[in-house]
């Protein structure tokens, strides 16, 4: 179970590109399969109850271990506690089943902030001090990575887990995420591309050349040849599955999650 707020997305998609990882690598040795489930993606409709008792019902308790992130809110209050989010965990506390609790220290536009919703995560974060351990980190690529690391020690040594198959319950792995080997325009389109606020790259005809625009910069291509090498540079990138392309003309790509990951890892 995913349990966060909506100022999270990225964390979530983490969590669930994580959990594939683990089972690209790990699922047919330890016989265990793990299912990224959220309300979103898992629950349907139903009346005769509150909200979140109905997701509580269909996905919380049928869940087997859970994951909450928390940045800058709790989100919206239930009836008997300050969120969704908050209930889904402490009721789930109540199960004796794993819990990991991570905690953003990311920057944040100021301007953005919930003066309400930040107090009420720090009371949160504050009476979870004296009831387990949680970690904090800094970055999205600070996250995968502890995520991953995490993930691997809570199947290997929960009881839970090993009742299946405890044979590598010593074995720690790092991310299985390497870079690809690409070229120099590859490279520099996926950096600079990273570096933006939406994370796209253009790639425009006019009848004065080809525009291929990135991170507020603009290479006008006028030589068919240099135009080339710009275009095997982006088809790289979608074949890694690092661009994916939004243009119905194919004019507009945007980085993947696994984009990002490596563009992380690329000194230009």
């Amino acid at each position: 179970m995913i349990a966060s707020p909506g100022d999270v997305a990225s964390e979530r998609a983490i969590v669930r590109d994580v959990v594939y990882e683990w089972n690209a690598v790990h699922s047919i040795k330890r016989n265990i399969v793990l299912l990224p489930v959220g309300w979103e993606s898992h629950s349907s409709p139903e009346m005769g109850d509150s909200p979140q008792e109905i997701i509580n019902k269909q996905v919380l308790e049928k869940c087997d271990l859970l994951v909450g992130i928390f940045w800058t809110r709790v989100g919206t209050p239930t009836t008997h506690y300050g969120s969704g989010t908050i209930e889904e965990i402490e009721k789930y506390i109540t199960t004796e089943k794993p819990v990991m609790l991570y905690f953003s220290g990311k920057p944040v536009v100021l301007d953005s902030i919930d003066t309400d919703q930040i107090q009420q995560l720090k009371t949160f974060k504050e009476s979870c001090k004296t009831r387990g351990l949680y970690f904090e980190y800094d970055s999205l690529s600070d996250f995968k990575e502890i995520f991953y690391h995490h993930l691997q020690l809570k199947i290997n040594e929960h009881p839970m887990f090993n009742e299946y198959d405890s044979s590598n319950s010593a074995e720690v792995f790092n991310s299985n995420v390497r870079i690809p080997t690409l070229s120099d325009n590859a490279k520099i389109l996926l950096k600079e591309a990273s570096l933006s606020s939406n994370g796209d790259i253009l790639y425009l005809r006019t009848l004065g050349g080809t525009h291929i625009q990135f991170n507020d910069k603009s290479i006008l291509l006028e030589e068919r040849r240099e135009t080339a090498r710009w275009e095997s540079a982006i088809q790289e990138l979608v074949r890694a599955e690092l661009l994916i392309g939004r243009g119905t003309k194919g004019e507009i790509y945007e980085l993947t999650n696994l984009g990002y990951q490596v563009a992380e890892m690329i000194e230009l």
